[in-house]
């Protein structure tokens, strides 16, 4: 595809196209994205008298990150951010030597911070589950806490991130089974019983379908609500403060991509669904009212495809922003043995990101891209491997946000998917087994370098720090 053509498929402002050839069979970037219009260096002079940050006082000074319209604040000044998924942290922060390593969780802070990421999505629940491909060891067994020490990790994350003058987002439940997650809660009040993920009577969309059940089972969402309470209540044992009252937790989020289930057959429940987010949210608010809460949204592609159904789950009073994730492959845009796909991916990507920046204009509500990822050129696992796809995709990525702050716009953060930092794959095979302590940033039911971005990725610690220093330059 020329140039000319490519330009096609990015906004306007792009000063920039970018171009793809095959070289003796290996992929190879002939030019590269620009950032985005103004470039980097012309940030600071885009109009600064229509973004003034307000005057003191006239805004929420809290340390807390705090909504106020479209926008994040924290500390009297907008607050915008690079951030990643992290969501192992807990895991490494234990002191105990089958999951934890506390040097390298203090390595990996550094790193990130020292390349201007400063949000991270955790994971802050994890259950025992019968399930094939979920995580081992987990924090809690039928309601019960079954290894605190993971939460003590939790406390000591949270304790080095506050030090670095970071965020965390807590996400609190799994739509899919690689934490637990709710199919496993179904199963704790089920007898046991579960959907047999390896059965062939049960292709996609069952295990979607079964999963939503947790919204209609009152005994489960029970379970549930009480290690929500557990985790609020909960006092960090290294500072004394409890998570309710430490600013360093900008947002708790109800689970990680919570679907109401699959197609029209869903449309049935969606009071159901509606509800649990409803009443989850309440439950959050009542505990730590100083703190945000999320519902870790894909956006329409995980509500049915319904503008609609995102529309009403975010406009619940408690849902304080919006959140979309944005999967290429997964959602057929990408075929990574195929470079010449990629001009779809961008295609798609411009308009799913532009469609969720008007919903989320609509809402009033700031919007957070906090999962999107492309696999490493070709398809391949290893952190020595090429990942220009991956680099270009990501800066395309930032420059609406870029856009979207120096207009002003709800579009204010990222966490990509996801941080795999010092980690290594434990197997030649590159898949998780029990028992593997070397945890990179992809879940166990996926291969261990998929979509992980490694401490050696140093362009693509480039880029994440060049999107960095123009938020931190925009105007105020």
């Amino acid at each position: 595809m020329t140039k000319q053509n490519m330009a096609d498929f990015f906004p306007a402002n792009y000063s920039k196209a970018v171009t793809y050839s095959l070289v003796s069979g290996v992929l190879a970037i002939v030019s590269v994205l620009s950032a985005c219009s103004p470039p980097p260096e012309e940030a600071v002079k885009v109009q600064q008298h229509q973004h003034e940050r307000p005057e003191k006082g006239r805004i929420n000074d809290s340390p807390f990150v705090n909504v106020q319209g479209n926008r994040f604040y924290a500390d009297g000044d907008p607050y915008r951010f690079v951030g990643a998924n992290v969501w192992y942290a807990a895991y490494l922060g234990s002191e105990n030597d089958d999951i934890g390593d506390r040097e390298r969780l203090a390595r990996e802070l550094d790193l990130l911070k020292a390349n201007g990421v400063t949000n991270l999505r955790i994971m802050a629940a994890s259950e025992n589950s019968p399930l094939d491909n979920s995580l081992s060891p987990a924090i809690s067994n039928k309601g019960e806490i079954e290894r605190e020490d993971i939460l003590l990790g939790l406390d000591y994350t949270l304790v080095e991130m506050a030090k670095r003058k970071m965020k965390a987002v807590l996400f609190l439940n799994n739509f899919w089974e690689w934490s637990g997650g709710m199919v496993t809660y179904l199963s704790w009040v089920n007898d046991g019983k579960f959907i047999n993920l390896g059965d062939p009577a049960h292709p996609w969309p069952e295990f979607s379908l079964y999963s939503a059940e947790f919204y209609r089972n009152a005994e489960a969402i029970e379970i549930y609500h009480q290690y929500i309470e557990q985790l609020l209540e909960r006092t960090n044992t290294i500072t004394g403060v409890a998570y309710k009252d430490d600013p360093t937790i900008m947002s708790w989020q109800l689970a990680n991509e919570p679907r109401p289930g699959e197609g029209k057959q869903s449309e049935q429940y969606m009071p159901q669904y509606l509800e649990w987010i409803a009443s989850t949210a309440k439950l959050i608010k009542k505990h730590a009212p100083d703190q945000l809460v999320s519902l870790g949204s894909e956006g329409t592609m995980g509500c049915l495809g319904s503008v609609d159904c995102f529309k009403a789950a975010h406009a619940i009073e408690e849902i304080d922003y919006s959140t979309f994730h944005m999967w290429p492959k997964n959602w057929g845009w990408y075929d990574v043995k195929d470079p010449s796909s990629f001009p779809a991916v961008i295609k798609n990507a411009g308009e799913y990101i532009e469609l969720h920046i008007k919903l989320a204009k609509e809402l009033n509500k700031p919007i957070v891209l906090e999962e999107f990822g492309l696999e490493r050129d070709l398809g391949e696992f290893s952190p020595e491997s090429s990942a220009k796809m991956r680099e270009n995709f990501y800066q395309y990525v930032f420059s609406f946000v870029n856009n979207s702050v120096h207009e002003g716009g709800p579009f204010v953060g990222t966490n990509f998917w996801a941080w795999g930092g010092y980690g290594k794959a434990s197997h030649q095979d590159a898949r998780w087994r029990a028992g593997d302590k070397s945890f990179v940033g992809d879940p166990p039911q996926e291969p261990q370098g998929l979509n992980s971005v490694f401490a050696s990725d140093e362009r693509m610690l480039q880029i994440l720090k060049a999107h960095s220093d123009i938020l931190l330059n925009s105007p105020r």
